[in-house]
């Protein structure tokens, strides 16, 4: 028989009435009527093609091939219960392994995370550089992504979609600020970059030292902007935005909603 045709709710009932013997009893057990207990005996024999309890004058009793077998069912039972606890553990380890741009971390998440572990020490964290690291093969808990949506990830926004310009003279271009040509690319006529950086942190330097002018995410423009010279406009509307995301599973782990509500906050 095949592992994904094994019919556990049945081997659970067949459990329940041989260690009491008595279908009314496992029925109380298993919050079901012992009709119900009955039907899933009646199933589990002609699946397995032996007869599992014999009625006597003394009450319910075992026959032969039930009790050889009920050992092995039992302690099976006991390795799905370890199994299942081995998860929840690993669901309540304190270790969170993040992915966000470089200079998203600086400017937004480095002093949230370090918020958050003031007030919970035994939290570690690992920091993985790039916002379209693979969930699967890097392990992570949560990712920062600068995009429209969370596609078919579960998320939440962090901060407006809104650019802020910043600098004056050549456009400056970094990978995540649209092509010049797009509809949300810069004005100007002279739009085309006069300098291509990898990120906006290097894009914000370079306009700080008056190599041109750059736009960048608001919700990094004070942090980036920190401590530099560097003309600062207002702000407009931008499709995309910083995302805080992961698939189903991991977002509804208790560890990864209550980082998730933190920084939530904190926004």
């Amino acid at each position: 028989m095949k592992r994904t045709h094994l019919p556990l709710n049945a081997l659970r009932v067949f459990d329940a009435a041989a260690r009491h013997l008595s279908f009314t009893r496992a029925a109380d057990e298993l919050a079901v009527t012992p009709a119900a207990v009955g039907q899933q005996i009646r199933a589990l024999e002609d699946l397995l093609g032996v007869v599992l309890f014999r009625r006597t004058s003394k009450g319910l009793e075992l026959t032969e091939e039930a009790g050889a077998g009920l050992s092995a069912l039992r302690t099976g039972f006991l390795h799905f219960e370890d199994a299942v606890q081995a998860m929840q553990a690993g669901q309540s380890s304190h270790v969170y392994t993040i992915a966000a741009p470089r200079e998203f971390f600086a400017a937004w998440l480095a002093p949230r995370l370090a918020a958050f572990r003031a007030e919970n020490p035994q939290v570690r964290y690992v920091l993985v550089d790039g916002e379209l690291t693979d969930f699967t093969e890097a392990n992570l808990d949560l990712a920062v992504r600068w995009t429209e949506g969370p596609d078919d990830l579960e998320g939440v926004r962090l901060g407006a979609a809104e650019w802020v310009e910043m600098g004056e003279g050549d456009w400056i271009g970094w990978p995540g600020d649209p092509a010049p040509d797009s509809d949300e690319g810069p004005e100007a006529e002279d739009a085309k970059p006069a300098i291509q950086l990898a990120d906006a942190g290097q894009a914000v330097a370079a306009a700080a030292s008056g190599l041109g002018r750059v736009r960048v995410p608001a919700l990094l423009a004070a942090g980036l902007a920190e401590g530099k010279r560097i003309k600062v406009g207002a702000s407009t509307p931008c499709r995309r935005a910083y995302w805080l995301v992961a698939p189903l599973p991991q977002w509804r782990q208790k560890k990864v909603k209550a980082l998730v509500a933190a920084l939530t906050e904190a926004d």
